[in-house]
């Protein structure tokens, strides 16, 4: 049982369509099994049920029922190995936080490393770790790791933006059962991000098209800015919460960065 659930646990983290849908027929075969069989009845669980499984009559008699499986082997190992993958859920978590760490530290002590989140794919790492459906200490880190990421690189800003980043962390802000602790992580990340930007130039490469020849030829590179100021951003925000000019005036009030 445990190396059928394993194979289909690895077939479903496949980024194959196909691997993903076997792996989904392994589950559901399984739990045709799990719920068809007789109770007492200790037929070795496969992976492929046939058509006549599922339309044993213990469905329909209730002998298949949650309520009579305590005694039966199979349904209690089945509950054994489910309650293990529960209790890992906790281990993931603390190996989130322990990768967010080291991510604070590597950007903090190599400050270039900071150029790897204005790559999408790793910002969107990041944001989905602020799903409403993570522990709160995973958000909490994950807020944390964004301000040492995004610190004085207006490039990773402007990706944080891109991708809906201010909607999230709104969202989570606004959510009922978001904790107290965290709600206090959103509010620094804010102040953080509204603070003024340093000074930042990045290339753009302007097209013209040929009156002749109906072509576009690449002319000179230029550069443009990217920083944006505290208004700017206050009005992207704006977008997403309310009162946030209170935020901008106890920002400029209390300095809380030192700026």
């Amino acid at each position: 049982m445990e190396q059928l659930l394993s194979s289909s646990f690895d077939l479903l983290s496949s980024y194959d369509p196909v691997h993903i849908r076997k792996g989904l027929r392994c589950l559901e075969g399984f739990l045709a099994k799990m719920c068809l069989q007789v109770p007492g009845n200790n037929v070795p669980i496969s992976s492929t049920p046939s058509r006549h499984d599922q339309r044993e009559p213990s469905i329909m008699n209730g002998t298949g029922a949650v309520s009579n499986r305590p005694k039966d082997a199979a349904f209690r190992e089945f509950i054994r190995l489910q309650n293990g993958f529960e209790w890992n859920d906790g281990q993931t978590n603390m190996l989130i936080l322990s990768t967010l760490e080291l991510i604070q530290g590597m950007v903090l002590l190599h400050p270039q490393s900071r150029k790897l989140f204005a790559r999408e794919i790793h910002m969107n790492v990041l944001l989905d770790l602020l799903d409403a459906g993570n522990s709160g200490s995973v958000q909490s880190a994950t807020l944390l790791t964004l301000v040492c990421g995004l610190m004085d690189h207006p490039a990773n800003t402007r990706t944080f933006e891109a991708l809906e980043g201010l909607a999230t962390v709104s969202s989570l802000f606004k959510h009922r059962e978001t904790p107290r602790e965290v709600k206090l992580r959103i509010l620094e990340f804010l102040y953080f991000y509204l603070m003024p930007e340093p000074i930042t130039t990045g290339v753009a490469t302007a097209t013209s098209v040929s009156p002749s020849k109906g072509r576009a030829s690449p002319q000179k590179s230029r550069d443009i800015r990217i920083d944006r100021s505290t208004e700017e951003k206050q009005r992207m925000l704006g977008e997403h919460m309310h009162n946030v000019e209170a935020l901008v005036a106890d920002l400029q009030e209390s300095q809380p960065f030192g700026i």
